[in-house]
């Protein structure tokens, strides 16, 4: 599935986003559109321009890297990532009262941080201590702010209104923030996203050969997975769907992060 991947924006890029999107949330909707994407004809115009720079840049650079690094090498970079996510993730647990995945991404970080050497070997999970990744817009969503239109961002990939308006907070999360050396900060971010990619490589291609509508498909999966994501994996199943007129039937999906609630 050919998805850029987050690799740490600037403060002059997250506004940008945040000023894009504030303008497309005043153009008209697409006729006949899903109202879960309104802005669909430029959704699918941003998506061929992520996956043409995907092909030309991210996709190549990530084939490389899989192929020349050891899968050792490999495993300690993604380790050292998911070490510094599991940091984040352990506010927002906090900030979605979530105790058992709070004191997991705790003990996560400070097992692997000493006992894995910086986080380069994950001994937690061979201690039972799962991941539970959060982020800004999760919490957002847990506390029961609508998704709002799906969107897709420049570079950065599919995402939500309400997801995109927490990417300056989740910003806060990235080492890239703390880094004053632009070279540094640069190197770092690509690093992170050719790791990501190349673990992306072979679900890529599957899924995008397997989808009759490789757009439809990845949006469906994303707002799918971003619910699910919130809920920890247990949705609520009776909640009110935006995407219905006044009497319409039920059947269509939910807002990711809906709060729950009944029709009258």
């Amino acid at each position: 599935m050919k998805t850029l991947v987050p690799a740490g924006l600037g403060l002059p890029g997250r506004w940008a986003v945040v000023l894009m999107v504030a303008f497309l949330a005043g153009c008209a909707s697409a006729p006949g559109a899903d109202p879960r994407d309104p802005w669909e004809p430029y959704n699918r115009s941003m998506t061929k321009f992520n996956d043409a720079v995907d092909d030309a840049v991210l996709k190549p650079a990530a084939t490389v890297y899989k192929e020349v690094l050891p899968r050792p090498v490999r495993s300690g970079v993604g380790n050292f990532f998911g070490n510094l996510g599991d940091a984040w993730s352990f506010v927002n647990n906090v900030l979605q009262a979530k105790p058992e995945g709070a004191l997991h991404s705790f003990w996560r970080v400070v097992i692997n941080t000493s006992i894995g050497l910086g986080g380069l070997f994950d001994p937690a999970t061979e201690m039972r201590l799962e991941r539970h990744r959060k982020d800004f817009g999760q919490t957002l969503g847990w506390w029961g702010v609508p998704s709002g239109p799906y969107v897709v961002l420049p570079i950065l990939g599919p995402s939500t209104l309400r997801d995109t308006a927490a990417l300056p907070v989740d910003s806060y999360g990235r080492p890239q923030r703390y880094m004053f050396n632009n070279g540094v900060r640069n190197s770092f971010a690509v690093v992170q996203a050719v790791d990501v990619r190349a673990r992306l490589l072979e679900v890529g291609n599957i899924l995008d050969a397997a989808a009759l509508d490789p757009y439809t498909f990845r949006r469906d999966a994303y707002l799918q997975k971003r619910r699910n994501d919130i809920y920890d994996g247990n949705p609520p199943q009776n909640e009110e769907r935006y995407d219905l007129d006044e009497g319409g039937d039920a059947g269509a999906a939910v807002a990711p992060g809906a709060p729950a609630s009944s029709k009258p």
